[in-house]
């Protein structure tokens, strides 16, 4: 589990096919080489990855990860390339400060970016969310976008807005997004739970 507050922004090094439809992709970051073990998780830009390699080159730790074709096809994963910056996190340890609010990695969606307004203190971001996502999503609610935990501002329809604080967009990818990007969009576990209880009845 982690909660959507990034650690990193790692970089893409290498994108290779392995193995039957899989593609090893190679992330250069600021972990520290010991802690990258494998088997361990990862969240990389919204997506629960496994370590299945590590090293060091020019003093820069990397690790590899493998991802399958689901995950490249449902995700932005597909469209990675050297040099693609991604938001890291490590997952949540028990004891740990809980910053943003739980998520799972696994990524239901794609939204995109359909308008930005940079304001005097922050950025507002609309995005369109996938019909069957946006029962999900309430206002005051929270979604992950790209691995980040935001609180949702406003909600029409299949749209919802966030307000992002210039911290976020300095320490994540946020702040290169402009409208027509694709991020991965998870939405909240509670919300999800709540829907379905909803149906039951």
């Amino acid at each position: 589990m982690f909660t959507g507050i990034v650690t990193d922004v790692g970089e893409v090094l290498a994108v290779t096919p392995h193995a039957d439809n899989l593609k090893r992709i190679k992330i250069a970051c600021g972990y520290p080489r010991p802690s990258l073990i494998d088997g361990a998780s990862i969240a990389c830009s919204g997506i629960c990855l496994t370590v299945v390699g590590a090293g060091e080159d020019n003093e820069r730790s990397w690790f590899a990860a493998d991802t399958a074709a689901e995950t490249l096809r449902l995700t932005t994963a597909g469209a990675w390339r050297h040099g693609t910056r991604i938001n890291l996190e490590r997952p949540l340890k028990v004891g740990d400060e809980l910053g943003g609010h739980i998520v799972s990695g696994h990524v239901d969606g794609l939204a995109r970016l359909e308008a930005r307004e940079d304001l005097t203190d922050m950025a507002r971001m609309t995005f369109r969310a996938p019909r069957d996502l946006a029962r999900f999503i309430a206002a005051k609610g929270s979604v992950a976008l790209d691995g980040v935990s935001l609180t949702v501002n406003t909600v029409d329809d299949d749209r919802f807005s966030v307000l992002i604080i210039p911290h976020t967009l300095t320490v994540t990818t946020l702040g290169a997004w402009r409208p027509g990007t694709d991020v991965n969009l998870e939405v909240d576990t509670l919300a999800r739970y709540a829907a379905r209880l909803a149906e039951m009845r």
